[in-house]
């Protein structure tokens, strides 16, 4: 049995350090942070930015976008992109959650983008997020944003026993999401019985002030953010499964684990970054911008602030053009046009059960490479131009690629590709590695399409300069 490969158990790592899009971005920071890459603030100017240097950003702490900048690099030279995104479906607290009812404390959840909701009962659920919480600070007040993970299991969304639905056999599980989807957290009863105490005794101001949240709930995020419940302002909040990731499978071929979709792409991206940048004369010779670019709510639309359909990518290409040369305003354009965008997003694999869901000339499979995704109607914004460059590379390389297209009688998903394609005119590929059980809060991959992500990823960015300059398109 093959041992398993450095970058498959720091992908692993990478999902356990991140139950939410919060989470993720705080890892990446924190690996970008060790790599040399420096903090900036999109509040402040950029005017100070230097070739061969490594830099990033965050927004909202949800999305966050990293670059390095080439040695040989002057203002109208391309960008090299690869996005991605943070988010995945989940439940997600109510602003009022607290609801009780047949003798039992439950939590009011929304659901989040389309998940496969039928997977979220019967599992050992908890919740992590972030808090807005309110500090005393030299005789005034501030107000901090903490992420939290409350680790072991408190929630769980119990699924009705056989004997109450003797259709569920026949007619198949039927879930109202609005009264069915909602966990567990304690009984009436027992709560009454055995109040949350802390070491001072029984914090009776927070449910004298709070009423939107049952009293234990919060005992239990104040814990977790190292305050007292009454000093919770507000927080974002979302259920996540205790289940750690794990290589798996009878030969350890596959990785069990939720949020793959994107988390995946998100973390071969940004390791790719990182590792492609990491030698001391790595930028040297590179006359463009290595980016990677993970972005919040792909799964609702991306229409936020922090989401792709933001100004977000245009801001920050705007911007490093402009720290290099401010006056002339032109420059921008011939950058986008020499740019390029790898929108990496996980792609569906061929599953034996279900053969006739996939056309039959394009059937990805598990260990086969990564996925070109194509469709006429630009639901992906792969061109004949923008596959080859990226087959290219993976040709030069003996790196295995595959090709998509969704059935003729079947509807098509789509990413942030042809958002960004359309909203920058950045020349664009849609790719991602195959995966079974998208959108289920336990999904599985290939250890082998890990390694050749990344390995893909980061010959893109070492290459992608010589390459283009080959490719002959608009003269």
């Amino acid at each position: 049995m093959a041992a398993v490969a450095p970058v498959v158990s720091d992908l692993v790592d990478f999902l356990n350090a991140s139950p939410t899009a919060f989470h993720a971005v705080d890892e990446a920071k924190r690996r970008l942070k060790a790599a040399g890459f420096a903090q900036l603030s999109e509040r402040e100017e950029w005017s100070g930015l230097e070739p061969g240097r490594k830099y990033f950003f965050t927004r909202n702490h949800s999305t966050i976008v990293a670059f390095a900048i080439g040695g040989k690099y002057v203002a109208s030279n391309g960008f090299h992109v690869i996005g991605a995104h943070t988010d995945s479906p989940c439940l997600k607290l109510k602003p009022v959650s607290k609801v009780t009812k047949g003798g039992y404390l439950e939590v009011g959840v929304q659901t989040y983008g389309g998940g496969l909701w039928y997977t979220w009962f019967d599992r050992d659920l908890t919740i992590a997020g972030r808090v807005i919480i309110r500090e005393k600070t030299g005789g005034g007040v501030s107000y901090a944003h903490k992420l939290v993970r409350v680790q072991e299991p408190i929630l769980r969304i119990p699924t009705l026993a056989i004997h109450l639905d003797r259709t569920i056999s026949s007619e198949g599980l039927k879930i109202n999401n609005q009264s069915h989807l909602v966990p567990v957290l304690a009984t009436s009863i027992k709560n009454e019985m055995q109040k949350i105490v802390g070491e001072n005794g029984p914090k009776e101001s927070s449910e004298n002030k709070n009423t939107k949240h049952h009293p234990l709930l919060l005992q239990l995020i104040a814990k977790e953010a190292n305050c007292e419940p009454d000093e919770i302002c507000d927080f974002e909040l979302q259920l996540c499964d205790t289940q750690p990731s794990a290589v798996a499978g009878a030969m350890k071929e596959f990785i069990f684990s939720g949020r793959l979709d994107n988390l995946c792409m998100s973390f071969c991206s940004l390791k790719a970054l990182i590792d492609s940048t990491s030698a001391e004369q790595s930028l040297d010779h590179e006359s463009g911008v290595r980016m990677v670019a993970l972005f919040d709510h792909e799964e609702v639309g991306s229409d936020s602030a922090q989401g792709a359909g933001s100004p977000a990518m245009l801001d920050t290409l705007s911007r490093i053009t402009g720290s290099f040369n401010s006056s002339n305003s032109k420059l921008l354009e011939k950058a986008i046009q020499r740019s390029f965008l790898v929108s990496a997003d996980m792609a569906h694999a061929l599953h034996p059960n279900y053969m006739d869901k996939h056309e039959e000339n394009h059937q990805p499979k598990l260990h086969g490479g990564l996925v070109i995704k194509h469709n006429a109607n630009q639901r992906y914004a792969t061109n004949a131009v923008t596959a080859f460059i990226f087959r290219e590379i993976a040709e030069r390389h003996q790196l295995p690629v595959q090709d998509f297209v969704v059935r003729n009688d079947m509807g098509c998903g789509s990413t942030i590709g042809p958002i960004l394609a359309s909203g920058v005119g950045i020349r664009t590929v849609d790719i991602g590695a195959p995966q079974l059980s998208m959108h289920s809060i336990r999904e599985m991959c290939a250890t082998d399409d890990i390694n050749h992500a990344y390995e893909h990823f980061k010959a893109y960015f070492e290459e992608f300069t010589e390459l283009d300059s080959k490719v002959k398109v608009d003269y």
